[in-house]
């Protein structure tokens, strides 16, 4: 089977397919909607052949379909049929519980993504489970998304954002018992030194997170097990 994945983002919409080694990516931004965006990747992927499609979504996504529309695009998101649009399957997850799938190596993982705001996703034991940890009080009136996002970096500056991380990091790992944490996001770049148990991912992780929506190995936490 060969699947079409895409990453959509704030800033940019990073798009590959089964078989192709180079992705391609075109801007977001609070001006698309989720038609330009089938209408961009489309023109971006002319001639790329695909059976089903990955998408992961910048936003809360329940049973496989957005709930609320993404902070930092245009409207239309919720409603929006993807199956459609695209003529193929579409399975749809949170953009962070994607890019976790494909950093996953077993056990149990905490993935925190640290770009825009904190995206989060557990996964046990192939079995994975999207998370909104970052609007949870963390300190000073703030959530975790505050402090860890990008408003706290900028608000602290990186010395004191790194401080931050470290020590949401062990509250996190140690509540949801995991035995590793991934790091994954483009501010992950900035921790100069990472804490005890932890490890960087990688943003392509998502495209082999994508793939993998669609093996019999993987499930969701409602035991939906997706088959090939």
């Amino acid at each position: 089977m060969k699947i079409l994945v895409i990453d959509v983002g704030g800033a940019h919409v990073k798009v590959l397919a089964t078989g192709h080694k180079q992705r391609v990516q075109f801007p977001s931004g609070p001006k698309i909607t989720p038609a330009k965006m089938v209408a961009a990747t489309r023109a971006a992927t002319v001639g790329w052949k695909f059976d089903a499609v990955s998408i992961g979504y910048p936003g809360v996504v329940v049973h496989g379909r957005p709930i609320i529309e993404p902070r930092n695009l245009g409207s239309g998101w919720v409603r929006f049929d993807f199956e459609k649009a695209f003529g193929r399957p579409v399975k749809i997850v949170n953009d962070a519980a994607m890019q976790a799938l494909g950093s996953y190596q077993g056990g149990r993982m905490l993935f925190l993504g640290l770009g825009t705001g904190l995206g989060s996703a557990l996964i046990v034991d192939n079995v994975w489970e999207p998370m909104e940890l970052s609007h949870l009080p963390y300190k000073n009136g703030r959530s975790y998304e505050d402090y860890l996002g990008m408003p706290g970096l900028e608000r602290l500056g990186e010395r004191k954002w790194r401080h931050h991380v470290n020590e949401a990091v062990d509250q996190l790992k140690a509540a949801v018992q995991a035995d590793y944490v991934v790091f994954g996001g483009g501010n992950a770049r900035l921790l100069k030194k990472l804490p005890p148990g932890t490890r960087l991912g990688d943003n392509s992780n998502a495209f082999q997170g994508g793939y993998r929506l669609w093996t019999k190995r993987y499930g969701s936490s409602t035991h939906e097990r997706f088959v090939t």
